[in-house]
């Protein structure tokens, strides 16, 4: 019986996310990690301080708290310590998924106590329930994984829009052209240094964008760094600065909905990454993944934080760059804990102006999407419903992008769910591929109209343009799949499309069934002479295509 303290194959060091670079390189791909999500990570404490009322300095520790917390979750996901942990290069921090549902906590006159509760709780019971939720990685093969993370790239470029239109739109110069033209600059250097011959200054491309692209904004008065240095040098984290958490049930239940979305999102990102680097994923990795998500998130409000997940951006990152090693983004881990203690820093790197931000977002974000379709590529479409699975989960994923609203007049719980479009992608793409690809094809062999694999027949005239893959054996053509083809005599021709386009035939079994209806017996004398000439046939046509 296999130990469950067994090393798993992935612990080797041939491992590519096992990878260690001189810690000089390191450091620099992780400052590039660190600035990639920056502005999500402090985007969520300042949306929640604001909205519990908190004065200025209580949101700047509710900052520091969650760069403090983010970085030390981000070195437990990638670092990792026994059952804690993907040991993969996945930065954590705070979920964007959760503000809604915290937003109708505080609304609700509960506070942040109970929203701190709330997530405690909520956090908890997704630790305990890890391992079941990983099991979910069977029903992830790739037409799921490349639908779910193309989605996670088509979901954010709004996110990137907002960037690089200023990110506040309320601010009188948002959406200006001044914001706009930075963020095209900025994506245009960082195309122009992915395609130099040097390959360290490629794979710095984001990070040499984005400082290239906030010089070029000083110049132009749209970057003021005359905050940073205030305060004093150094500020560790509080324990319970906001009050002792308490726990209502209501808010607990709503939390618990927001909980297992993260953990949708969480798992797609671990999937996407370990596809993206090329490393094995298998329930145990991601139960190890989850299980440091809701551990982080359970102790994240204690320092006034809340609920940790993966951050899509910085997979893209991970494709966009070709660093595969997770030591880098434990390096990245290792800033952000250092930002959370040294507040000035911190004020270096929120002083990078959003439109920067939005140029580098285009491409991350573009990446990301990119490597989904470039995952379903590998998905067969023949003879199954494998297209309408990724037309359905995408359709789904992007209503709540272009309508925000759409799902206002649904209940809460159902709105917290679908209102993210990555999470309703997964789920629409899970239970399709279930009902289609492990129900359906026990029960029926009947095709869909929407099969993208066409019915096919020959007449002896078609053999001349057999396809790769056709095979001719034991007196049945058939094609790569083992499919057999029937062939259709002239004079059945005109029956059989007739009956294709009325619907009464759908297979190639019954096209074999109308031609050989009333056909007479024949001799084996026959069928040899007839197999005999086929194969010659066959023959002839292959060396005409």
């Amino acid at each position: 019986m296999k130990s469950l303290f067994a090393k798993p194959a992935y612990a080797s060091p041939d491992a590519p996310e096992n990878e260690r670079l001189p810690f000089g390189r390191s450091l620099a791909f992780g400052v590039q990690h660190v600035l990639t999500m920056y502005g999500g990570i402090l985007a969520v404490p300042l949306i929640i301080g604001n909205a519990a009322g908190l004065s200025p300095d209580e949101i700047a520790k509710m900052v520091t708290g969650t760069l403090f917390v983010g970085g030390l979750a981000t070195i437990l996901q990638s670092a990792g310590l026994p059952f804690l942990g993907s040991r993969l290069p996945l930065v954590q921090g705070v979920s964007f998924a959760a503000v809604a549902t915290m937003l109708a906590i505080i609304s609700g006159g509960n506070g942040l106590q109970d929203v701190f509760g709330a997530i405690i709780a909520a956090s908890v019971i997704g630790f305990l329930i890890a391992p079941f939720f990983a099991k979910i990685v069977r029903f992830f093969p790739p037409v799921v994984t490349g639908t779910v993370i193309t989605a996670i790239g088509l979901t954010l470029f709004p996110v990137a829009a907002n960037w690089a239109m200023g990110g506040d739109n309320t601010a009188d110069n948002y959406g200006s052209i001044t914001n706009i033209s930075l963020a095209l600059l900025t994506f245009a250097i960082i195309i122009i240094f992915s395609k130099v011959g040097v390959a360290l200054l490629s794979r710095l491309a984001i990070l040499l964008g984005l400082i290239a692209g906030t010089v070029v904004a000083w110049t132009l008065g749209q970057a003021d760094f005359s905050d940073v240095g205030d305060g004093v040098p150094i500020a560790f984290p509080g324990l319970l600065e906001f009050g002792v958490p308490t726990f209502d049930i209501a808010a607990i239940v709503s939390m618990v909905i927001v909980i297992l979305v993260i953990k949708t999102e969480t798992t797609a990102d671990i999937i996407a990454v370990g596809e993206i680097i090329g490393t094995p994923v298998d329930s145990r990795r991601i139960a190890d993944g989850l299980r440091a998500d809701m551990l982080s998130s359970a102790l994240a409000p204690l320092f006034g934080s809340f609920t940790q997940s993966a951050f899509a951006q910085n997979v893209g990152l991970v494709a966009l760059s070709g660093i595969k090693s997770r030591w880098v983004v434990t390096a990245g881990g290792g800033i952000m804990v250092v930002l959370g203690l040294v507040p000035w820093l911190g004020q270096v790197v929120a002083a990078i102006p959003m439109p920067v931000l939005g140029g580098a977002g285009i491409v991350l974000f573009g990446t990301v999407a990119a490597s989904g379709i470039r995952s379903l590529s590998t998905v067969k479409y023949d003879g199954n419903m494998n297209l309408v699975i990724v037309a359905s989960a995408l359709g789904f994923g992007m209503i709540p992008v272009v309508s925000p609203d759409f799902y206002a007049g649904f209940p809460a719980w159902f709105e917290t769910i679908f209102h993210s479009g990555i999470s309703s992608a997964a789920i629409v793409a899970v239970i399709l591929n279930i009902v289609f690809n492990e129900i359906a094809a026990k029960t029926t062999t009947q095709a869909s109209t929407f099969a993208a694999k066409p019915l096919r027949y020959l007449t002896p005239a078609h053999l001349e343009v057999l396809q790769d893959g056709d095979l001719f054996t034991g007196g049945k053509l058939v094609d790569c799949d083992g499919e057999e083809i029937p062939v259709v005599p002239e004079e059945k021709l005109p029956e059989v499309r007739e009956k294709i386009q009325c619907g009464e035939v759908t297979t190639t079994a019954e096209i074999a069934q109308v031609v050989v209806k009333d056909k007479q017996p024949t001799t084996s004398a026959d069928s040899s002479e007839d197999r005999e000439n086929g194969e010659a046939s066959i023959s002839q046509g292959r060396g005409v295509r």
